[in-house]
C-alpha cells in the first residue's frame, strides 16, 4: 500500500510540475518545463550523494579507523542482503543519521558523532539498520526525485512572479489567476506532497529496519532518544541546508512532534508505538514507553569524544 501511495503521489507531483508550466507558458512553457525538471533530475541521480555528503563535511571510514561502526553496517548489510554501502561520520553533537544514493549499489550511511557518543550500540545498530532500510526500499532517490521537483515547482514560481504579472501574456489560459495558482498555490501543494511521500516511506524504514537488526526495540528507543536530543541540541549544517531535513531519521531542524500536514516526519510517538507492537509480534518484551525527556537527561552526561573535523580517530565502541 504504502508503494502504491508514493508512486501515486510522484505521479501527482509530475503532473503538477507540467500543470505549473502551462499555466505560464501554455504547451511551450510546458515543454519548456519539462526539459528544465529532465535536466535537474539528471544532475541529481549523479550527484546527489556527493552534495549532501559535502554540505556535512561527512568523512569517508574503514576497518581501520571506525572498527566496531564500520563492522556494525557490515553485518547489518548481510541480513538485509544489501551490498556494502560507502560508511561516512558527519561532525555533530546531535544524535542522528541519513542515508543517500541513487541505488543500493551506490550508496552510502552517514552518523553524527553524538548519535556514536549518546546512544548503545543495539541502539545505533537499529537507527543504522533504518537507514539500511531506505536503501533496500529504494527511498533515497524517491526523496532525491520529489526534492527535485519541489524545488522546480518553485522556481517556476518565481518565474511567474517575475515576469507573469507585468504584461498580458496570450499563452497563459486563465491569465493572472493562472499566475498566482503558479505563484502561491502549486509550491505549496508541492511541498506537502513531498512530505507526505517522506512519511509514509518512515513508517515502512522502521519495520523493515527493526527485521534487519532484529529487535524493534533498539529502534524504538533509539528514537525516543534522538527526539529528545533533537528539541535542545542544534544541527548547524542541517539549518544551512534544510532542504536535506526529510533525509534524518529525526528531523534535525526543529523538535516537532506533532504528525500533522506540515511534518516532514510522523511523530516519534506514533513511530515508538509501533515498533512496540511489533515487538509484542516478535514476542520481545517492551521495557514500557521510550521516553524522549528521560533519554535527553541520560544522553547530556555522555562526554564529547572531540573526533570528526578535526580528523583525530573515532571512539572504539563495544560493537563487534
Amino acid at each position: 500500500m504504502n508503494l502504491v501511495r508514493t508512486a501515486m503521489l510522484l505521479a501527482f507531483m509530475t503532473a503538477l510540475f507540467m500543470g505549473v508550466g502551462y499555466l505560464i507558458g501554455g504547451q511551450g512553457g510546458m515543454m519548456i518545463a519539462l526539459v528544465v525538471a529532465a535536466g535537474m533530475n539528471f544532475f541529481s541521480y549523479w550527484n546527489s550523494d556527493k552534495m549532501v555528503l559535502s554540505a556535512y563535511h561527512a568523512q569517508l571510514v574503514d576497518e581501520r579507523n571506525a572498527p566496531e561502526f564500520f563492522t556494525m553496517i557490515r553485518d547489518l548489510s548481510k541480513n538485509a542482503g544489501l551490498p556494502m554501502p560507502k560508511v561516512y561520520i558527519y561532525d555533530s553533537p546531535q544524535p542522528n543519521a541519513f542515508a543517500t544514493g541513487r541505488n543500493p549499489e551506490n550508496a552510502a550511511v552517514a552518523a553524527s558523532t553524538g548519535l556514536l557518543q549518546q546512544l548503545s550500540p543495539e541502539e545505533v545498530a537499529g537507527v543504522m539498520a533504518h537507514e539500511l532500510a531506505h536503501i533496500q526500499n529504494r527511498d533515497t532517490l524517491t526523496m532525491t526525485i520529489t526534492a527535485t521537483l519541489a524545488g522546480a515547482i518553485s522556481m517556476l514560481g518565481n518565474f511567474a512572479f517575475l515576469f507573469g504579472g507585468h504584461r498580458e501574456n496570450n499563452n497563459n489560459p486563465l491569465g493572472f489567476i493562472g499566475v498566482l495558482v503558479a505563484m502561491i498555490v502549486a509550491p505549496l501543494a508541492a511541498m506537502l506532497v513531498q512530505m507526505a511521500i517522506s512519511r509514509t516511506r518512515e513508517y515502512s524504514a522502521d519495520r523493515r529496519g527493526a527485521q534487519i537488526c532484529g529487535n524493534p526495540l533498539w529502534l524504538a528507543s533509539a528514537l525516543g532518544k534522538i527526539a529528545g536530543a533533537a528539541q535542545h541540541i542544534h544541527n548547524d549544517d542541517a539549518e544551512r541546508n534544510p532542504a536535506t531535513g526529510h533525509m534524518f531519521i529525526i528531523n534535525p531542524l526543529s523538535g516537532e512532534r506533532m504528525d500533522n500536514l506540515f511534518s516532514t516526519h510522523p511523530d516519534t510517538g506514533n513511530r515508538i508505538a509501533a515498533l512496540q507492537r511489533m515487538a509484542s509480534e516478535f514476542g520481545q518484551a517492551s521495557t514500557g514507553p521510550v521516553r524522549a525527556d528521560n533519554a535527553m537527561r541520560k544522553s547530556r552526561s555522555v562526554p564529547n569524544a572531540g573526533w570528526g573535523r578535526g580528523g583525530s580517530q573515532p571512539p572504539k565502541g563495544p560493537w563487534s
